[in-house]
């Protein structure tokens, strides 16, 4: 019977250079460069989680499964591929400044986790070059999460993940209501972005009874007024004399310091509003072919 013989796939090949740099960083962590406590544990996590699920993704794509799989494929692949990007990224920023040590006496284990450095540094750019692979080009139908504004989705998310981290971290946010007020706003942002993800991923936007396009615009541009909010409240009452200190004291330990707590969620929301306002611009230049975002 004759046969079609298909190109390889170029998202094929940069994934198994996701699974082989992986595999390396994950053997080389476990063999001596050492992973203990929470920030090693979550970078171990990172790489665990960033791997398994790629090589899930990479059988599946191979075997032609995943049309089996009740998901967008496309929506799915390109979200992993943005979020994987994001994780990889903090990973290679956390772990060595928490591991490289400058008094660390054990020659060795200090060069493991400096190839452990390199290489998590490395597999950012596979990562990455799916995502500029399969990301929209003008005048294509694609998935929703393949557009600028599927994927700021994605990076909002994540940074909303990071303002969390910090506010767990004794960030004293109980102290005034209008603090309380931008933890609302934090949880509720990144509640409705999460929702929009999960239901493009999911290929369930069909199925809601209001136009989706125009819900995610309606609500992207509510999310820039409400982290505009945040962005105005959250430093006056963290760093002003009246109710906070303007600047670190010296006494803070590191790792512990509330007051570094509260600068990162400074940061953090002003990034978070730069985000969500160049998704308002890009939101206008999208155009759905059907009631759902796929």
């Amino acid at each position: 019977n004759p046969v079609v013989v298909t190109n390889f796939p170029s998202t094929a090949t940069t994934r198994m250079c996701q699974l082989v740099l992986g595999c390396t960083i994950i053997a080389l962590v476990a063999h001596s460069a050492d992973y203990s406590a929470n920030y090693g544990t979550f970078c171990m996590f990172v790489w665990c989680f960033c791997f398994a699920v790629t090589l899930v993704v990479f059988t599946l794509d191979i075997t032609r499964l995943h049309s089996c799989m009740p998901i967008s494929w496309d929506n799915f692949t390109v979200a992993f591929a943005m979020l994987a990007t994001l994780m990889y990224i903090t990973a290679s920023v956390v772990y060595p400044v928490y591991f490289l040590q400058t008094d660390e006496e054990d020659y060795e284990v200090q060069i493991y986790r400096i190839v452990v450095t390199v290489f998590s540094s490395i597999c950012v750019f596979p990562y990455g070059v799916e995502v500029f692979l399969t990301r929209a080009k003008p005048g294509t139908v694609v998935g929703y999460m393949a557009t600028v504004s599927g994927l700021l989705k994605v990076v909002q998310s994540f940074v909303a993940c990071i303002i969390f981290g910090a506010l767990d971290n004794d960030s004293e946010y109980t102290q005034h209501v209008a603090l309380q007020y931008c933890i609302v706003v934090y949880s509720l942002c990144f509640s409705i972005t999460v929702i929009v993800v999960v239901l493009t991923v999911s290929g369930r936007t069909s199925a809601l009874r209001f136009p989706f396009d125009r819900f995610v615009v309606v609500y992207t541009f509510f999310a820039v007024i409400l982290y505009l909010s945040t962005a105005l409240v959250w430093p006056i009452f963290s760093f002003d004399k009246k109710y906070g200190t303007t600047t670190r004291p010296e006494d803070c330990p590191r790792g512990q310091c509330p007051w570094d707590s509260k600068l990162v969620v400074a940061v953090f929301t002003n990034v978070n509003l730069v985000l969500y306002f160049i998704d308002v611009v890009y939101s206008q230049r999208i155009r759905f072919v059907s009631n759902s975002a796929v």
